[in-house]
């Protein structure tokens, strides 16, 4: 029978937060992956590259696994009533409800992290717990049916752990080694506790305005959430 994967499409995506995930479960035999966006339209990403949805929430069809990306533009996506519908719809009979560095934000916002272990980009981190996540530090963090994968990059062990989960862990450790993923970088600075503080100092206040941005958006969401409760 044939899985159908869902990874979400919005302005100013995160890229690599989808298409890590996408080239792994791509690779699973019997398996269908769609592009999910609220039309039909391409859309830009952060970085600029433009994507092209080949589902819109009216067509998709129910989804096995449903995966929400990060990037610049969750902030609006966290307060899209039409997106959150979506994506509580879609939860209520998915197999597994996933997302990627700060797509838990959203998944959050649309009030599937109650009570939940989840892990997020770690510039953000803070924000879960206001969402009634559990929050916990870690590349991936699965909760029951819950997975959330941390920043970016993290989208790939992500992706691997979840295919274990559904094809096997032979099948998933045959995908790695052909996307040859062994990762060997240049630096130890790839989380805040083993780069240079002056590193970690210059990230931290690059990041400075989507925090405050997001932390604006998710205290209007968490009164939300509570009135809704």
């Amino acid at each position: 029978m044939t899985l159908h994967i869902g990874l979400l499409l919005f302005p100013r995506v995160q890229q690599l937060d989808m298409t890590g995930p996408y080239d792994v479960f791509a690779s699973m035999p019997d398996v269908k992956v769609h592009l999910v966006a609220k039309t039909g339209e391409p859309v830009k990403s952060s970085a600029g590259m433009i994507l092209t949805p080949d589902a819109t929430y009216a067509d998709c069809p129910a989804l096995d696994v449903l995966c929400v990306p990060g990037g610049s533009g969750v902030g609006d996506l966290m307060e899209d009533e039409a997106t959150l519908a979506f994506l509580r719809k879609q939860a209520a009979s998915a197999r597994y409800v996933t997302s990627v560095c700060t797509g838990s934000l959203v998944l959050g916002a649309a009030g599937l992290l109650r009570g939940k272990r989840a892990t997020t980009h770690w510039a953000y981190h803070e924000l879960l717990a206001e969402l009634g996540a559990i929050p916990v530090h870690g590349r991936v963090v699965r909760d029951g049916n819950v997975f959330t994968g941390g920043g970016i990059t993290a989208g790939i062990d992500f992706a691997l752990t979840l295919a274990a989960e559904l094809v096997g862990e032979h099948e998933a450790q045959a995908i790695q080694l052909q996307m040859e993923y062994a990762p060997a970088p240049p630096f130890d600075s790839g989380d805040p506790a083993h780069a240079p503080a002056a590193v970690v100092s210059d990230v931290r206040e690059r990041c400075a305005p989507s925090l405050a941005q997001r932390g604006a958006v998710t205290a209007r969401v968490a009164e939300r959430l509570k009135l809704n409760a």
